[in-house]
This record gives C-alpha cells, structure tokens and sequence, in this order.
C-alpha cells in the first residue's frame, strides 16, 4: 500500500492550513490556558490529529496509527533516554554532597544570579548542546539551576531561553549537516550564512535572559557580563562557523564564553553583588564537586566523534573494517516507504522512510549513563547504591516519559500525514514576503517536531523549491529555516515537558503549561527579529550571504 501526501485536501490552501493546525491549537489551549496535565493534553492533540489525518487527508488509518507508534517510541528513545540519564547525573551530584560544594564555588565565582544564570543556562549550556542536543542542555542546566537555589519556574524559564543560539549547530552540527544533505547544497555556505544570523543573535540572548529574569534595570547592572558571555561565544560561533563547519562551534564558543566570564570575574564584580559578598568559605578537596560534570563533558564528547559512532554503531556493510554486527534499524511496516512525499515539497515523488534505529550503544543517553555510573563510583556509591538512585529517577519521571512519547506521537502523525507540511505551504504562498516568513517556517517546525534537525528535514526542499521561484537565494532562504527554528525551541512541546521534570519535585514546581506561557512570547519575538534580518539580508544586504548567487 503507497499513500501520496495530499497538501491541501479541501481546495483552499488557507481552509486545510486552518484544519490541519486544530491538533497543535488543541494541545497549546490546553496547556496554556485551561491548564491541563501535559500527557491529558498530548493525548488529547494526538487524538485529533489522527482524525485530521484520516478524515480529512485521507491517509490510512493504519498508517497514521503506525506513525503514531514510531513517534511514541522515538520518545522513549533516544529522547527519554537521555532525559533520565541527565537527571540521574544530576541526582547523584546532589546524593553524594558534591553539589553543595559546587555551589559554594559558583557562588564564590559569581554570588550574583544573574551572573550564574549566563555561566549555567547560556554558556554551560551550549558546550552541552554542541556535545548532546536533544533535550539533554535543558535537562541539565534546569537542574543545576534548581540546585543553585532558583526557583523552578524562574529555571525552567531561563534553561530553555538560553538554549537558543547554540541549537542550529547542536550535537556536532548535525542540523545542518542534514540540511545539506537533503537540499544538496554546500554545508560550507549554509554553516557561514546561519553563523552570521545566530553571532548576532548570541550577542542579544545574554541581554535578553537576563531581561527575562529580572527586568531592564537588573540588565543594566551586568551589562559587562552579558557582553563579556555574548560577545565571545558570538566571536567564536562566526570564526568556527565559517571558517572551519558546523560541527564544533558550540563546543569551542561555549567553552571561550566560560572561560572569559570566569576572567572577567577576577577583575570585575555586579556593584549589589559586592556589597552582598560575605566572608569566603573554604571547601574541602573542590575538584570532587566536577567530578560528573567531568566525565558527562568527556563521555559525551567521545560517544559524538565520528571515531565513536561508527565503532559503536558498527562498520557499514561491505566496507573493509566491517564488523560482525550492526546496530539494528528496524523497518516499520507498513508505513516504511508506503508514503509518498509531494511536490512542491519535493522536486518529484519521493517514499518517506520509517525505521527505528536502535542505537543503544552510540546514543548519548548511554554516554550519560556511563559517566553517571563512573562519576558515582569515583565519588565513593556502591553500584547498589547508584542502582537505587537510578529507580528514583525512574520513578519521578514516568509520567513525563508518557508525555514525551504521546508528544512525539503526535509530531509524527502531523509529520507523515504531510499536515504540518501544510501549514508550511502557507507561509510560502506570502510572496515578496516570504523571506519574513522564512525563518517563521523553520520555527513552526521546530515548534511542532521539537528538533531543529527534523525541521530541516521536513521544510528543507521547500524553502529550496520557494527560493526558486521568486528568485531569492536558496542558501540563504534554507539556512533561514534552520536560523529561524533555533527560535522555537524553547516552546516545543518536548522542550517544554523536559523542563518541567528537570526542575520538579518542588513544592512550588510548574507543569508544563505554566512553562510554556513563561516562555511563549520570548520565542515569538526573537523569531519575527531574525524574519526581519532575513527580509534585510535578501532585498537590501545580498552581500552578507556567502553564495547567495
């Protein structure tokens, strides 16, 4: 059974946009506004969704269900995976009493928060987010945040603003590099183009997370830090990403940033938080508070090298160093190959793959398993003990582990039903408009898929195909989709979920929807900017795009 993507089902492209958005306004109104549990909501989108799909796009209800399933399971892993395993480190940083000595020491560092905030949410966070992506940036840096003394929501909040700029060129560039992949274009030129988009949004996310936190005068006083952190991560994202690729830019600019706030603090301290400055407090053995950060840091930055993965996942058929397994990929039928991708999406018909890849040796979750089991053990836990640890985080987690799977159930149902496509079709259809509305693309698809990367894959070819035909440059108007998907991080509903269980199991923790309207109207304000930068760059400045000809 083949099944051809129907984009506009009803005769009116705005009409089949309109229906097929009813799941996302579905699962948004219930978790911002009526205040429903995250996994209530996420069946509920779910539910319509695959009554969209079947009744109105005309797929096989055995299709849609199938896509369903291979999207829960993607939420289980690697998603899930990594969820757990990041909040197993954390917990036994806190069990073992190191992270109370890691405190002192950030505090002794920086007492001030909003200088804690910059080093943890942005700077920590995108060394994290060059090394893992998928989740594990907001897991982590919640987390410590909480541990720190911030209040949840306020971490909550601040994690995911400040994993903005480094998501394009997350987990060793694989956005992008899949990006060229699909469109076939040069990952030199596409790595340049949204370099140049997101230095310049990294310079303004430090100013604005601090905003977010604590107003414009509370900014004004760290001014020097926000410029310090944003300045030198945005210097060494456009050196490294143009210069050298997409795959270690956030590693290198996430490292200069913690490396420069940590020199600028010898030499210069917030006015309130010199005056709050107590008597320093001597901690016993200091290095051992590192210890899982450490090895989370080397772990997870050996399991991404190229080395790594391909020893791990095991040698490609048929080459010399072949080896005598292969991590499994697993077809699903009857979906594999069974839809049909469309043009214009597409230059011409094109099956849609549906496998699974049971990765579990390559997958970064591991990586953070095993740092976490080493970590524990160097710091003196029994394997007993960790073993304990490990199903209390279990526990804490299930329910959101459900929400996870029901939310990537439903990107992938709107994903092979071609529903979002729709969506995406519309904002294409804006004309010498479009290039605003570019990067508004990329954020709906990120916003809905809860990867940058899926994003890509999903609006690629279109943004290519739209270029074309308004005789816009295609690097530019593709690279601006991944640019303006870095946007709609911070309100995917993975995002979302992932924040609200790395910062509970507080009294006053939020769930989900008080997260995502915390978080809404930032991501929607830095989308329509870098729209505004893309509509500049294409009619008014084609000189700043490399190979915009």
């Amino acid at each position: 059974m083949t099944w051809s993507q129907n984009y506009d089902p009803l005769g009116n492209l705005v009409l089949s946009s309109c229906i097929a958005a009813v799941p996302v306004v579905v699962l948004l109104g219930l978790l911002a506004f009526w205040h429903v549990r995250a996994h209530i909501a996420a069946f509920a989108g779910l539910v319509v969704a695959l009554v969209i799909a079947v009744t109105v796009f005309h797929m096989p209800a055995q299709l849609a269900l199938t896509a369903s399933g291979l999207g829960a399971v993607f939420g289980l892993f690697p998603i899930g995976w990594i969820v757990v395993n990041a909040i197993f480190i954390y917990q036994i940083s806190v069990e073992t009493g190191q992270f109370e000595s890691l405190k002192k020491q950030i505090a002794g560092l920086a007492g001030d928060r909003r200088i804690q905030a910059l080093l943890i949410a942005f700077a920590f966070g995108a060394f994290i987010e060059g090394c893992a992506g998928f989740g594990a940036p907001v897991a982590i840096t919640g987390a410590m945040l909480i541990g720190l003394g911030f209040k949840p929501l306020e971490a909550a909040k601040l994690a995911l603003i400040g994993n903005t700029a480094p998501v394009a060129f997350g987990s060793l560039g694989i956005p992008l590099t899949t990006l060229a992949d699909v469109t076939g274009l040069d990952v030199h030129v596409l790595s340049s183009i949204v370099g140049l988009h997101l230095t310049i949004f990294s310079f303004i996310v430090p100013f604005w997370l601090v905003v977010a936190q604590v107003g414009w005068r509370g900014m004004v006083e760290v001014w020097p830090a926000c410029l310090v952190c944003g300045g030198s991560f945005g210097l060494v994202q456009f050196l490294v990403s143009n210069f050298h690729g997409p795959w270690l830019v956030d590693i290198a600019a996430g490292l200069v940033s913690l490396a420069s706030m940590v020199l600028l603090l010898r030499f210069w301290k917030p006015r309130s938080a010199e005056e709050r400055k107590g008597p320093k407090e001597k901690i016993e053995r200091p290095f051992r508070a590192w210890i899982p950060w450490i090895m989370l840091s080397l772990f997870v930055g050996f399991w991404t090298t190229p080395f790594a993965k391909t020893m791990l996942n095991g040698y490609a058929p048929g080459t010399k160093a072949h080896s005598t397994w292969q991590a499994p990929i697993i077809p699903l039928a009857p979906l594999h190959l069974a839809v049909q991708k469309m043009p214009p999406v597409v230059k011409k018909p094109e099956p849609e793959k549906a496998t699974f890849t049971f990765n579990y040796l390559s997958a970064t979750g591991t990586a953070l398993l095993l740092a976490g089991i080493t970590a524990g053990m160097l710091l003196g836990r029994s394997l007993a003990s960790l073993v304990r640890i490990y199903l209390r985080c279990l526990w804490r987690v299930r329910t959101s582990m459900l929400t996870i799977s029901l939310m990537l159930a439903l990107g992938y149902t709107t994903r092979y039903s071609g529903t979002d496509t729709t969506m995406g079709l519309m904002l294409a259809g804006t004309g010498v408009l479009f290039p605003f509305f570019s990067p508004l693309i990329g954020w709906l698809g990120v916003a809905l898929t809860g990867s940058d990367t899926s994003s890509n894959v999903l609006f690629g070819n279109l943004q290519q195909v739209t270029a074309q035909q308004l005789h816009l440059s295609p690097s530019l108007m593709v690279a601006s989709n991944s640019s303006g998907g870095v946007m709609g991080k911070m309100i995917d509903a993975q995002s979302i979920v992932v924040a609200s269980v790395a910062t509970g199991g507080q009294p006053d923790s939020p769930d989900a929807g008080t997260v995502l309207r915390s978080v809404f109207w930032h991501s929607i304000a830095l989308a329509i900017l870098m729209g505004v930068l893309v509509m500049v760059q294409a009619y008014w400045m084609p000189w700043t795009v490399a190979g915009a000809r």
